[in-house]
């Protein structure tokens, strides 16, 4: 059985609780995509992903949705299927749109989340996520800059105000204060430097994207566990 395993960390009523949770993911890149699987894979059955990329020959290598045979569909309908040949009961709702400042009420409206991954690269959006999530009482945890970086080591899991080395994390900042964003925002962060590179494509391995979503999901888990 899928869950044996699982249950010789913790308890049935414990596992229950991992499998009531709803969980809406931005965005099932490198980051997103590992989030997902690892979730999946500890039994959360609730889970809403949007995303409107299609699988390009670029994703493959740090997307775990990703392969040949499956470039130019629909990322979000790759992952569903990807979930429910990992745990046929899941409930996974796939949205295939970019989540934009003007639909995201409307599109998140239609669900209460307990938990919120932002990992999307747009820092418009990120900002309205958190702002969203702030609203509405939903735990959130937004994943900062993966590119340009090797070493999964330097990962960690903090409040936004306590980054350093990362350029979108200044941003967020900043915009997070002009628009009167006081709370303290949890973030997945790495401390590393990230390299700099003579294009305005970020460089990436699936080191640090991959260890990044597996972070932020058992940040998820832990924190159910401790309640």
């Amino acid at each position: 059985m899928i869950d044996d395993r699982i249950l010789k960390l913790i308890s049935k009523e414990e596992l229950n609780k991992i499998k009531a949770l709803n969980v809406l993911i931005v965005g099932v890149g490198g980051v997103g995509g590992y989030a997902l699987e690892a979730l999946v894979r500890s039994g959360v059955l609730n889970i809403t992903i949007v995303d409107k990329d299609k699988i390009d020959e670029s994703n493959l290598n740090r997307q775990i949705i990703s392969l040949k045979s499956n470039i130019t569909k629909s990322k979000v309908e790759e992952a569903k299927n990807r979930c429910l040949n990992i745990r046929d009961n899941a409930n996974i709702i796939a949205i295939e749109k970019f989540l934009t400042k003007d639909n995201l009420v409307e599109i998140l409206n239609n669900n209460k989340y307990d938990y919120i991954i932002d990992a999307c690269d747009n820092v418009t959006v990120k900002i309205e996520l958190i702002n969203y999530a702030f609203n509405n009482n939903i735990n959130i945890i937004s994943c900062l800059g993966t590119g340009n970086r090797f070493n999964p080591e330097e990962l960690t899991i903090t409040t936004l105000d306590k980054t350093f080395n990362d350029p979108l994390a200044k941003v967020m900042r900043k915009l997070l204060k002009e628009r009167n964003i006081r709370k303290k925002v949890t973030v997945c962060w790495s401390k590393e430097s990230p390299l700099k590179i003579n294009s305005r494509t970020p460089g990436s391995m699936m080191f640090v994207p991959a260890s990044a979503g597996i972070l932020i999901a058992s940040y998820i888990i832990r924190k159910e566990l401790q309640k």
